[in-house]
């Protein structure tokens, strides 16, 4: 898979900017334009490993950022194309663009370009972009040329990396599970060593003594960074960190370490898979326990496979934008629904991503055997895959690399 954009960067327009008040977010009427970012779009960028709940945490921002009266504009990324995260957030009615086939960090152009895009449409005052959960060294390839380049039109504000709890626990030591294997780990560790925020994304998951210890334990690995606990499917303990995100920009420092053969190894140990059907049942079908069998029957033929994250959505025809939405993101979890369909479905579309370690060939038998068994179940839909793409991601290219604040 080529990596590299060949794409001309594009300058972007100088959209107003409004920043919340943090110490009333949410009051749209104390809402003050600062003098000093009145003409740079706020950048916001979240990241995190896979299955740490970014696209729930992105959609909370922006309904936040919204409701205070300001433009949103969203940035999806993935290795390949047909991305529930980007059906999804589209369906909730914001502007997204999608920046499909590699990273952020070597689509450089591409995120450039999708800026504008939005920038053109809406005139956005902020921009939240969620990079490939696969993904690190973010600083260095994406936000410093950001800054370097594009200063003037954007306000950099301090990277946010999430954490799903439970497999934190297991990677730090603290609880027993699947875990993913040592390169994989590398990436996963890496991105907690470059952020400025660390957000422990469903801290509902875990009682008080064991979110403490894992506090203590990132804490003391990564001490550049401030952790805040929350749990954005409650709304619970969300305005400290948009406070941090609104309270200034991000503060240059050397640029980490990067070991890109371990990188490129561990990316290439996951396996990767996309795939579009149409599901059609005459006497219409219910979507979510649909969703949920489905997910189940992934995980239960993926075995060992240490799964990374399996989402899907079912769009309804004609629904106008209604969508139900599945996520797994552990062997040892049950499929959680978090968007429900009201009515049977009688026809719809489904889009279904799927990483795990293992090799994608793995993904690819355990997803049409896991569909084809839908027809056998009595009243069961049809399925006719339109789009299919299964792959190991590329190694990474970036296209630029800041080392730090001598050259930002």
């Amino acid at each position: 898979m080529t990596l590299n954009p060949s794409a001309p960067q594009q300058n972007v327009p100088s959209p107003a900017q409004a920043p919340q008040n943090p110490q009333n977010p949410q009051n749209p009427r104390e809402h003050p334009i600062e003098p000093a970012r009145r003409n740079r779009a706020r950048y916001l960028m979240v990241g995190g490993f896979l299955g740490a709940g970014k696209t729930t945490a992105v959609a909370a921002l922006a309904q936040h950022f919204s409701g205070l009266g300001l433009r949103v504009g969203l940035i999806t990324n993935d290795q390949g194309s047909e991305l529930v995260d980007t059906a999804m957030l589209r369906a909730k009615g914001f502007q997204t663009e999608e920046i499909p086939g590699g990273c952020f960090c070597c689509r450089f152009n591409s995120l450039v370009d999708a800026a504008t895009k939005l920038t053109e449409a809406t005139l956005p005052d902020l921009f939240i972009a969620e990079p490939v959960g696969s993904c690190t060294d973010l600083v260095a390839t994406v936000t410093y040329p950001l800054r370097r380049m594009y200063g003037d039109r954007f306000a950099i504000a301090p990277l946010s990396v999430l954490v799903d709890p439970v497999r934190a626990e297991r990677i730090f030591g603290l609880s027993e599970g699947g875990r993913f294997s040592e390169k994989v780990l590398y990436i996963y560790r890496k991105q907690l060593e470059e952020a400025d925020l660390i957000i422990l994304t469903k801290s509902d998951l875990l009682d008080a003594p064991r979110l403490e210890a894992l506090r203590a334990a990132i804490g003391a690995a990564y001490p550049q960074a401030r952790i805040h606990a929350l749990s954005v499917r409650e709304g619970r303990e969300l305005a400290p960190w948009i406070a941090d995100l609104d309270s200034g920009e991000q503060t240059p420092r050397a640029a980490m370490a990067m070991d890109y053969a371990i990188y490129a190894e561990g990316e290439a140990l996951l396996g990767w898979l996309n795939a579009t059907l149409q599901l059609e049942a005459a006497e219409g079908f219910d979507s979510g326990a649909l969703l949920r069998d489905l997910a189940g029957a992934i995980r239960d033929a993926l075995g060992e496979a240490q799964i990374a994250h399996l989402k899907m959505t079912l769009s309804p025809e004609g629904g106008l934008g209604d969508i139900a939405v599945v996520n797994l993101v552990r062997n040892d979890f049950v499929p959680e629904l978090s968007l429900t369909l009201d009515q049977p479905v009688v026809r719809g579309q489904l889009i279904l991503n799927l990483r795990a370690e293992t090799d994608p060939e793995t993904l690819r038998n355990a997803v049409t055997e896991a569909v084809a068994a839908l027809a056998q179940k009595p009243g069961g839909p049809t399925a006719v895959l339109e789009h299919l793409e299964h792959f190991r991601p590329g190694k990474p290219q970036p296209t630029h690399r800041d080392l730090g604040p001598a050259q930002g």
